[in-house]
């Protein structure tokens, strides 16, 4: 299996630090987040890795390009940044046809990445891996059900930016900035969007506090 990062969003909550550095390079305990993905993906077995980049995207190329891991990346360049399902759809060429991994650029978690390699998303639709809401986002996104994702009323979690998805989900996208949320929607109707409920590390770093937060945490260990 493939997994693809997202690493090429602006970063607009990030600033001032993005306005020279990508969000994907700034480091929380002693490395760049970007470095985490790429290294526990690897380890856990997936055998290539697809990263888009668009803002100050040269600097995670030229970065990874030294890497151990530099034959194992291929790169998706987006001239202006394409929304996440937009990245996705003009990644597919490099992803193939088979079921993929996506995992957002500006999360950290300690997720078991092996897991989603064991994982088939329901055809035409995706596996999302959720998490308890953090107060930034008390209200969540879906509710899990029998292993179903919807967006009714009731306890809802956060999508982690952790997923498993079939390149049908995308097989009707033309190219161009596309958000993710309306397909999945759709695959919500379609009875094709899975879950899991995951409890244990993950952070959102969206804000310079919240990465200042993590690197002192990662610091401590």
């Amino acid at each position: 299996m493939k997994a693809m990062i997202l690493a090429a969003g602006r970063g607009e909550r990030m600033r001032p630090l993005t306005e020279h550095t990508p969000k994907p390079l700034l480091q929380v305990g002693g490395k760049p987040l970007i470095e985490y993905h790429v290294e526990r993906l690897l380890a856990a077995g997936f055998e290539a890795l697809v990263i888009n980049v668009s803002w100050l995207g040269e600097q995670i190329v030229a970065a990874l390009a030294a890497s151990p891991w530099a034959d194992r990346i291929h790169w998706s360049r987006e001239e202006l940044p394409l929304e996440t399902a937009g990245g996705i759809v003009q990644a597919l060429p490099l992803l193939g046809d088979a079921p993929f991994a996506v995992v957002n650029g500006d999360i950290w978690t300690d997720y078991p990445f092996a897991d989603l390699l064991a994982t088939a998303p329901p055809p035409g639709g995706a596996h999302l891996v959720l998490v308890d809401n953090p107060p930034q986002h008390p209200a969540g996104d879906f509710r899990l059900q029998a292993g179903l994702l919807d967006r009714g009323e009731g306890e809802r979690f956060t999508y982690s930016g952790v997923g498993v998805y079939s390149p049908g989900l995308f097989a009707d996208c033309a190219p161009g900035a596309r958000p993710l949320l309306p397909l999945l929607e759709r695959a919500i109707g379609a009875g094709a969007l899975a879950g899991e409920h995951y409890r244990g590390d993950w952070e959102d770093v969206g804000t310079p506090q919240r990465l200042a937060a993590l690197d002192a945490r990662l610091a401590i260990h």
